[in-house]
């Protein structure tokens, strides 16, 4: 399920999956040490045409440690017409990369929007962008889940569409150590303000930890207070659900905490560190919820990813 599940009232009337984060991927470019990927994917099952034109999609990435963004890329994107759609990208450092509204630099203010297969990335300066349709890379049993892990076999995901933004940075950009935390959030105009309405770094948080009621909290909430609130419930949580001792349910759970993706651009890419899109991230939180318990659903990453930019496969009809 990773994101795709991760606002109270997903399915209910009123609730807009074009602001729903689906995924995070951070991993070096294949081919260039000298920069990385990072992908963000909204828009679970394709409910929603298009990015929504009054809301914010950003990047943050924390260099120092602190569980505050001191780089940003943001994303806007116009209102859809006739079909099309474009979208400005910006760049910020230091304190305006903590601004809630897009700051720094403009990056492009004409990143055509891909609805089909013939779509093509844009390179703003030394960045390359994508935005626009693409399949969706996760894949899980998320039916099984939702039926004490008794899996079906099938890929709920498979065959269906998401709303994917794409780059590929130089690593000076992301800042001078080869550390990074990465999260990425979505937040929608108000009555004049930016209110949170999504946000994630590591996988399949939010949906399997958060009860009812308390997701949508949760989403609103920045990473730096993470531990204060939900160190204590997810400890609980793992004794009660995995059967973890005390002291091994609150290291466990600080595997997490904050919920930022860390990223050690020394070494290979594969979740937790960073993460590309064939890692069987539901496994591995699987397995972590339930102490090794309950493990592989059996599914296979899917077949149609790009070994290019911008990765993700083509749109699925």
């Amino acid at each position: 399920m990773s994101n795709h599940f991760s606002a109270d009232n997903l399915k209910f009337p009123g609730d807009d999956a074009r602001l729903d984060l689906t995924e995070l991927y951070v991993f070096q470019a294949p081919g260039d040490h000298g920069k990385t990927a990072l992908i963000i994917d909204v828009n679970p099952f394709m409910t929603g045409p298009a990015f929504h034109p009054d809301a914010v999609y950003r990047i943050n990435i924390d260099t120092d440690g602190d569980a505050h963004a001191d780089v940003a890329f943001t994303f806007t994107f116009s209102q859809l017409e006739n079909g099309m759609q474009t979208g400005t990208a910006y760049y910020a450092t230091g304190p305006q990369a903590r601004q809630p509204e897009p700051a720094g630099e403009v990056l492009t203010s004409s990143i055509p929007v891909g609805f089909e297969a013939a779509a093509r990335p844009v390179q703003a300066g030394p960045v390359r962008l994508f935005a626009g349709v693409r399949g969706d890379p996760f894949f899980a049993d998320a039916e099984g889940a939702l039926h004490g892990f008794q899996w079906t076999g099938v890929d709920t995901f498979a065959g269906k569409n998401i709303l994917s933004i794409a780059l590929e940075v130089p690593n000076d950009m992301l800042g001078a150590g080869p550390v990074i935390g990465v999260w990425a959030t979505i937040s929608l105009r108000r009555d004049g303000m930016l209110v949170q309405m999504d946000r994630g770094g590591h996988p399949t948080i939010n949906p399997f930890l958060n009860p009812d009621g308390e997701k949508n909290l949760y989403n609103s909430r920045q990473p730096a207070d993470d531990v204060a609130n939900y160190l204590q419930p997810w400890s609980q949580l793992l004794q009660d659900k995995g059967g973890y001792s005390p002291e091994e349910a609150k290291a466990t759970a600080m595997i997490v905490l904050p919920d930022i993706l860390r990223y050690d651009r020394t070494q290979p890419a594969h979740y937790p560190n960073g993460r590309v899109p064939t890692d069987d991230v539901y496994r591995m939180r699987v397995a972590w919820l339930t102490h090794g318990k309950v493990t592989s659903d059996g599914l296979t990453p899917h077949d149609d990813l790009l070994a290019e930019f911008p990765y993700l496969g083509l749109p699925n009809p």
